[in-house]
């Protein structure tokens, strides 16, 4: 659960840039509609639907990988129309030092120990997102994800709200995306475990989830792989009504400040700012209601109303919808 460290300039649709690069963070990575030209974007102004005639447009929302967003068309009204697209500042200059200190790196790493650990889980993930009003300061946008997984090959992500109640299935052999409201569902053949899914939807539609980090087979490597700092801030008794270890980690485009369990050693919250972002907009994601190796129903990975929808194509927000429903 780390923040993907990349830099992006601005954009109309979701773009979380090449591929799923550590440090992750994924719960907290991409960034709403109007964002300056250094960071990661995540429109309003397509927000509008999920799911449309001709395709389905599943917005990416930490490190990030496969957020069902939700719409905001209250806030599509405040938008300014963006500004010709500027030229991404070089990376951040951190010099040369990397500063982990043990403390910190074992805590991250009992964390992701116990999440790799789990046969199956579920948890709550609550994402507040800033963006600029008209009036440039930062609004805050929120969405909530309720996720179920059994390891090795099975995810079920519910999103009510904000907007439009999404929903997404995958069982080891299928991916699926359904908007109630609408009664579409995008249906695609998926590889056969969760990471390789995650990929494969990123690649394939721009589907990102903001807590992709808790759920892949190896956390810690994720976390890790770019990490240049990491410190132990303190302790906490306010965060999830639970004691946890403050810790921080900085890559080289992102600053990530985690609560992690002191007795459960789960993440409690994670609290991200991109480097070189002038706003200095922060974007957080609170995960709650954990139940690890529960048992999980056997029809937990679909659904009933997915027989009568319309089934529709996985499109990338940058392929444009025309509206036409797919070939058979």
């Amino acid at each position: 659960m780390v923040v993907r460290d990349l830099p992006v300039g601005r954009t109309t649709h979701h773009r979380i840039g090449p591929a799923l690069e550590p440090l992750s963070f994924g719960l907290v990575y991409p960034i709403l509609a109007n964002p300056p030209a250094w960071t990661i974007a995540f429109t309003l102004e397509n927000a509008d639907h999920f799911a449309r005639p001709g395709g389905v447009q599943m917005k990416s929302l930490i490190a990030a990988a496969l957020s069902i967003a939700a719409s905001f068309a209250s806030a599509q009204a405040q938008q300014q129309p963006a500004p010709p697209a500027t030229a991404a500042p070089a990376t951040p200059d951190l010099g040369a030092r990397v500063e982990i200190e043990p403390a910190a790196l074992a805590l991250v790493k009992a964390m992701s120990e116990k999440l790799a650990a789990a046969k199956t889980m579920s948890f709550t993930a609550v994402t507040t997102y800033e963006s600029p009003d008209r009036t440039g300061e930062p609004l805050a946008y929120f969405t909530r994800s309720q996720v179920i997984l059994q390891r090795p090959d099975k995810l079920r992500v519910i999103t009510p709200g904000d907007g439009p109640r999404t929903e997404f299935y995958y069982d080891g052999k299928t991916a699926q995306a359904y908007e109630p409201a609408v009664n579409l569902v995008a249906v695609a053949e998926a590889p056969e475990t969760i990471d390789a899914m995650l990929r494969a939807a990123f690649e394939k539609a721009a589907i990102y989830f903001p807590f992709t980090d808790v759920i892949v087979s190896d956390p810690l490597k994720m976390i890790t792989e770019n990490l240049r700092i990491a410190f132990v801030v303190g302790k906490s008794i306010v965060v999830g009504d639970v004691p946890t270890d403050i810790v921080v980690l900085v890559g080289p485009f992102v600053h990530v400040q985690l609560w992690i369990g002191s007795d459960d050693k789960l993440p409690r919250l994670a609290r991200a700012i991109f480097i070189g972002d002038p706003s200095h907009y922060r974007h957080t994601v609170a995960l709650s209601d954990w139940k690890l190796d529960q048992p999980v129903a056997a029809d937990a990975f679909t659904s009933a109303a997915l027989a009568g929808a319309r089934k529709v194509e996985f499109v990338p927000p940058a392929v444009p919808i025309t509206g036409a429903a797919p070939k058979k």
